[in-house]
């Protein structure tokens, strides 16, 4: 049986509405309890500050709790604690409430194994399998019991502050705009500033379960960029509910893009005598310039499939010493198992303060290589699936692949939660680039139209 519920990132949907609800939640857990949790018998489970994180927290717990599991609460915690410290609890797994950097109307259940990571596709069709069949067979003689750790985002605060070193302050004279989503890191990641000697001025840090990523964070930096000018910062930082994502603008309140972040990290560390050779990871949307670029450095650079989740795999696999994505996922292997934008945010600030430089100085990092990006929405699926087996369609990518092979590269797919058909193509040269998008694009309108006429006669 294929995932149904599960995508690349857990199960999400709108609270109190199947699949989030109590009762899927508690289901969802006790089938993982049976099925992972066979080591310790013990399970950790975080959430953000969602309202319904709460009532799903505590389905999740008395799930487990049916299968034997002992269970350890963690309170409000960001995903990239959560993933960073679980390995040090002693559980089989963690789960991690949240809907990112969605409305606080929806929610999520991730799934984390003991050593930090994602469970993998073939874990959670398991799982789900597990669930939709609802054969579970309880004792009375093995009932869980849950307990709480209140403290464990220090055991996180451990691993941050030893990014900074051994200095008592090192941001002092960073003045620094964090907008915290009104999400997971709302007391953390000022907490940890303030403590480096940074001068901070904080925004949305005041969740009431309603106002998580509501107008502000990674989604809406708008009033992150205008506090950065008006207060002369040095920077901006935002991340999301979760606190896995980041954005940041330089002084004047302009945006940098993700790759440029990227492109930072690494050459930072290569100068530091951190990066070791080790490879560099991105997506296959990532603007061309920055595998250029990377190269450049002497260093390898891969390119894997849309998503945090497949970056973090390559990492692992290669050994990568950074990687992301645009959408703000920035991991730092050494630190991190999955995007952290405290982390992230502290790396960068504090190379700031080394370089004795404006933001607007060191970035970009390098100059973007031509691209273009055409996303074609059509009627529904079916028409989607047609177009991406049309011969003709098919034959205009791989030309247009051809064309512009060892320069660049065409991404060409359908969307997977949207009938979208998505159209990326980067490279060096910006006629060919056009051109090549073009072709496709053309080829999709003409499949499109055919498939039109042939539903009306």
């Amino acid at each position: 049986m294929g995932n149904k519920l599960f995508g690349t990132d857990g199960v999400r949907g709108v609270a109190n509405q199947y699949p989030m609800t109590a009762d899927f939640a508690q289901k969802l857990a006790t089938a993982a309890g049976l099925l992972e949790c066979r080591n310790h018998h013990r399970a950790a489970i975080a959430r953000d500050t969602r309202i319904s994180g709460e009532m799903l927290e505590a389905a999740v717990a008395a799930g487990f709790m049916s299968a034997g599991v002992e269970v350890i609460k963690l309170g409000v915690l960001p995903t990239p604690a959560l993933t960073a410290i679980t390995p040090e609890l002693n559980v089989d797994m963690a789960v991690m409430i949240t809907a990112s950097h969605n409305p606080y109307h929806d929610n999520g259940i991730k799934l984390i194994n003991a050593d930090g990571n994602k469970f993998s596709d073939e874990e959670t069709s398991k799982i789900e399998t597990a669930v939709m069949a609802g054969k579970f067979e309880f004792s009375p003689e093995s009932i869980g019991r849950q307990t709480e750790l209140p403290d464990a985002a220090a055991l996180y605060l451990d691993k941050v502050f030893s990014l900074a070193g051994d200095e008592k302050q090192p941001l002092q004279g960073l003045r620094i705009v964090l907008d915290c989503a009104n999400g997971a890191f709302y007391k953390i990641m000022p907490e940890v500033y303030k403590n480096l000697g940074a001068g901070i001025i904080t925004l949305s840090h005041e969740p009431d379960g309603r106002n998580i990523n509501q107008n502000c964070g990674s989604q809406h930096i708008e009033n992150m960029q205008k506090t950065v000018r008006e207060a002369h910062a040095h920077l901006g930082i935002a991340c999301d509910g979760d606190g896995d994502r980041i954005i940041v603008c330089n002084e004047k309140g302009e945006k940098i893009a993700s790759e440029q972040l990227i492109a930072f990290i690494a050459k930072t560390m290569k100068d530091q005598g951190t990066l070791n050779g080790r490879p560099v990871v991105s997506t296959i949307v990532s603007n061309t310039g920055l595998d250029s670029y990377i190269k450049s450095l002497g260093v390898d650079y891969y390119a894997t499939k849309v998503g945090e989740r497949y970056v973090i795999e390559k990492m692992q696999e290669t050994g990568g010493a950074v990687g992301g994505e645009e959408s703000g996922h920035i991991v730092l292997g050494d630190y991190s198992k999955t995007g952290d934008a405290l982390m992230v945010g502290l790396f960068l600030s504090l190379a700031l303060v080394k370089s004795k430089m404006k933001m607007s100085e060191i970035f970009p990092v390098f100059t973007p290589e031509p691209c273009e990006a055409i996303n074609l929405r059509f009627a529904d699926n079916e028409t989607v699936k047609k177009i991406m087996q049309n011969e003709a369609v098919n034959q205009a990518a791989e030309t247009a692949r051809k064309k512009i092979e060892g320069i660049g590269r065409v991404v060409f797919r359908a969307s997977g939660t949207e009938p979208v058909v998505r159209i990326w193509v980067g490279g060096q040269k910006a006629d060919i680039v056009k051109a090549a998008a073009a072709e496709i694009k053309n080829a999709v309108e003409k499949a499109a139209a055919r498939n039109e006429t042939t539903n009306q006669l």
